[in-house]
């Protein structure tokens, strides 16, 4: 999974529109990862595509998306990834001070 990908997802704890996700996206890395529109609406179609989102509204404005439970289980994966990969971090990062 991709870090934008993460992000995105991880924004998706509560149903969101394009804005609100950049937005939350960029909060939760403290401006590090500045989504664009082409980027985010790329991913999201692929996420869509993928089953691990859906549309939970679309007024005429604006689309919302929420996460579905393939998303929820794929975020769920990667966390233990990450899991790992941050005490293999933790263990060996003295090694290459």
């Amino acid at each position: 999974m991709t870090e934008t990908s993460f992000y995105i997802l991880l924004s998706l704890t509560k149903p969101r529109h394009g804005y609100g996700i950049i937005k939350c996206v960029a909060e939760l890395t403290n401006d590090r990862i500045k989504l664009g529109s082409g980027t985010i609406y790329g991913t999201l179609t692929k996420m869509q595509k993928d089953e691990m989102i859906t549309v939970f509204a679309d007024d005429r404005r604006k689309t919302i998306y929420e996460v579905t439970e393939l998303g929820k289980q794929v975020m769920q994966a990667e966390m233990a990834r990450l899991k790992e990969l941050h005490a293999h971090v933790l263990r060996f990062e003295e090694d290459f001070s």
